[in-house]
């Protein structure tokens, strides 16, 4: 297993790491995903500290906090090998205070989710989500507290906008605070909004990208096919509302070019989808999901290789959409792209 220093930390993380989004299942959205209980859950563990995989991802709004406590009972006693990271902010109940990144969301969530995993630190906080109503400074001095108090070691953030998180960063800098050195991102060979602005400012301030449904909301698979239906046990019957839009005629042409690479590899849609992300700029990880052990298998299967450069030339340009404004005259123009050099 390769690993990598996530953004400008001196934290190495796997290449891969585990999502425990499908620990516990409650709830129409992550019920769907699984309802892997602690015994599977061990196993799951067991299989990918075998592979070098020693990043296990979560958050409390996930089966409304019971991911965390399946993961908890799965890493017990081993807890020294593993590193955990969780995330919060989204709504976890009815009250006032039961959402945001305000100081008392913060702690009482830390709290409880510390006590859900059942350690007494956590590696990586991530905020699930920009909190408009909360100052930056109130948000940073709190997470600054935790990590002087040894509850935290590393913070980083999810679903911010570019301005969102280069507040924060400009803020923690001003202050003295600790900076967001990850980033939990959506990224996908249908999905690449990522990198028209998060990307080149993750390259900037050395905020590294965990990439989360690295298989576009389950749809790089390898049992979506155009002309056909979704098939039958396929999730997506009961989650696609939930996740990212996806342009379907993208969609298709994006999985022709993977089943083609995969005949001539011998390699899975699925491994060969985010062995591609592994290769793009600012990907410190990708968090991978699975809900046995042979979808486990496969999916590490992705690692410890890579695709040619004419193979990733030829998903760049299936995958590929027009930039949004202001972004498309750097992708289009001389002038633009000398001063402005687009990422790759």
């Amino acid at each position: 297993m390769e690993y990598r220093r996530l953004g400008s930390s001196g934290l190495k993380v796997p290449v891969l790491s585990f999502g425990a989004g499908t620990f516990g299942g409650k709830g129409p959205l992550f019920g769907a995903w699984g309802s892997t209980d602690a015994a599977e859950a061990r196993r799951l563990v067991d299989i990918c500290l075998e592979a070098g995989v020693n990043l296990f991802d979560t958050a409390d709004v996930y089966s409304d906090g019971a991911s965390e406590e399946v993961l908890g009972a799965a890493i017990k006693g081993r807890r020294d090998d593993v590193m955990l990271s969780t995330k919060l902010s989204l709504p976890v109940g009815e009250g006032p205070n039961a959402a945001g990144s305000s100081r008392s969301r913060l702690i009482s969530g830390v709290e409880k989710a510390l006590k859900r995993l059942g350690t007494d630190y956590i590696d990586l906080l991530q905020l699930h989500a920009f909190d408009a109503g909360t100052p930056v400074e109130e948000v940073l001095s709190t997470l600054d507290t935790l990590v002087r108090s040894g509850k935290l070691r590393y913070v980083g953030v999810s679903n911010f906008s570019g301005w969102q998180l280069m507040k924060s960063l400009a803020a923690a800098d001003r202050q003295g605070y600790p900076r967001y050195v990850a980033n939990q991102v959506y990224y996908s060979l249908v999905g690449r909004d990522y990198e028209w602005e998060l990307m080149p400012l993750g390259l900037d301030q050395g905020v590294g990208a965990l990439v989360w449904s690295p298989l576009g909301w389950g749809r790089l698979t390898g049992k979506i096919r155009r002309g056909e239906p979704w098939p039958e046990g396929s999730r997506l019957h009961n989650t696609a509302a939930f996740g990212p839009p996806v342009d379907e005629e993208k969609l298709y042409d994006v999985v022709e070019v993977l089943d083609a690479i995969a005949q001539e590899t011998g390699k899975t849609v699925p491994q060969i989808a985010i062995n591609w992300l592994l290769r793009r700029p600012t990907v410190s990880s990708v968090i991978i999901g699975a809900r046995n052990e042979e979808q486990l298998r496969q999916n590490l299967g992705a690692a410890g290789w890579s695709l040619t450069p004419e193979e990733v030339a030829r998903l760049d340009a299936a995958s590929a959409t027009t930039a949004p404004s202001p972004y498309f005259p750097y992708y289009r123009q001389e002038g633009f792209a000398r001063i402005n050099p687009p990422v790759v």
